[in-house]
């Protein structure tokens, strides 16, 4: 026999709400399944399963949890007539997506989206689509949007919206395009036909923003290299986080924090960039060794070369939210660096990548090789990416740097 339960998840949130979810039980198993709502503590009548009046809208919010529940108690009567034994990812299966009643209800499809997203992993994904699902409920003032709704007069006064709250043409851009990728979705999956799809007449193009040059120079960069890094000890990991990245060819924060000393083989590291899913063979330069030093005399004890994740067998998500976190800190210090080194221009954890490109460019290197250190697909890509730059191989064009 299952139990099936509204409850308050307890995993608390910033903002310091919880997630109001569906709790089902069978065989000693537990499953939860996220619905919109997210609560503080005392708007929530545990007892009852239900918001309580210091709830705004609870009435008709109240309405939805019921409906919701009622669907969970349907799916599982209809398993158990088939099969009295049925798994709980069976139940699972046949709660999603694709046998919900209210799935073309917007916000609803949106958010077994992003369930479905952490589920597989994709913390950076979800993280992204939550972002842009809480951005579309705040202008639209409820929960309640059929897909339908979304028109070009829409999208047009969610932009107007976004801009009123200092928006810019990249931000408002991802939060289209992260609309726009809901729709693809559902119309694969035949929720809803092609015929609605608002993104034939709202062009996401014309979003287009010049982007600004966020690429350091070759001795802007040496500064930062040859700085007394022991006059600002507070600075010194985060100092060496860019440093190892411009020396690795512009490896990302992502892929730094979750480095483990088993990508280390020799005078070689290998990792698969998590962006573009690119395998690279990266040769340790000296600089480099000097820091994987450093951090292999101080480890904590876990697999993973920097300090950055406390312990090994994290989740998925708990990598993210701790990504998150040290991303936010290490930001900041290399502003704090970039004004030690006098350099005027922003600096963040992206731009020793396009550094790294624009110190091999400065030094004339050719556009294929560079292309090759990046890992991009094709040279289109990366005369785009120098474009707005100042103005075995690979590891022969990697020690002109030094």
């Amino acid at each position: 026999m299952a139990v099936v339960k509204i409850v308050l998840h307890k995993v608390k949130r910033a903002d310091g709400t919880f997630p109001v979810s569906l709790r089902v039980t069978k065989n000693r198993k537990t499953k939860y399944f996220k619905t919109i709502f997210n609560v503080f503590p005392e708007e929530w009548d545990a007892s009852a399963e239900l918001f309580n009046k210091r709830h705004k809208n609870y009435l008709q919010d109240n309405r939805l949890l019921l409906k919701f529940k009622e669907r969970a108690f349907r799916i599982y009567s209809e398993l158990q007539l088939k099969n009295e034994s049925f798994r709980l990812s069976e139940f699972e299966n046949a709660f999603r997506v694709t046998s919900n009643p209210e799935s073309k209800k917007f916000f609803y499809f949106w958010n077994d989206l992003i369930q479905e997203f952490n589920s597989a992993g994709r913390t950076g994904n979800a993280r992204i689509h939550n972002e842009a699902f809480l951005a579309l409920k705040k202008f639209n003032l409820s929960t309640r949007l059929e897909f339908e709704d979304i028109t070009v007069t829409y999208l047009s006064k969610f932009e107007t919206h976004l801009r009123s709250l200092g928006g810019n043409d990249g931000g408002i851009s991802l939060r289209m395009r992260t609309i726009r990728a809901v729709f693809n979705k559902a119309i694969a999956r035949d929720i809803i036909s092609a015929d609605i799809y608002p993104f034939k007449n709202y062009k996401i193009s014309k979003l287009k923003s010049k982007p600004a040059k966020r690429a350091l120079d070759f001795t802007e960069i040496m500064r930062i290299v040859k700085m007394d890094i022991s006059k600002h000890p507070h600075l010194l990991h985060s100092h060496k986080y860019f440093v190892f990245s411009f020396y690795t060819r512009g490896m990302n924060f992502a892929d730094q924090i979750n480095l483990k000393w088993s990508q280390i083989n020799g005078d070689k590291i290998f990792y698969t960039r998590s962006k573009s899913k690119g395998n690279f063979n990266i040769t340790i330069l000296p600089p480099v060794r000097d820091i994987l030093n450093y951090f292999k005399a101080r480890s904590i004890g876990t697999k993973y070369v920097f300090p950055l994740l406390l312990q090994d067998n994290l989740t998925p998500l708990q990598i993210e939210n701790r990504k998150h976190k040290t991303l936010s800190k290490y930001n900041k210090d290399l502003k704090e660096i970039a004004t030690i080194c006098n350099i005027d221009k922003t600096l963040t954890s992206y731009v020793a990548r396009h550094s790294f490109a624009n110190s091999l460019k400065q030094m004339g290197v050719a556009t294929d090789v560079i292309s090759e250190s990046l890992g991009h697909q094709n040279l289109t890509i990366t005369q785009a990416y120098l474009k707005e730059l100042d103005s075995s191989v690979l590891d022969a064009a990697s020690e002109l740097l030094l």
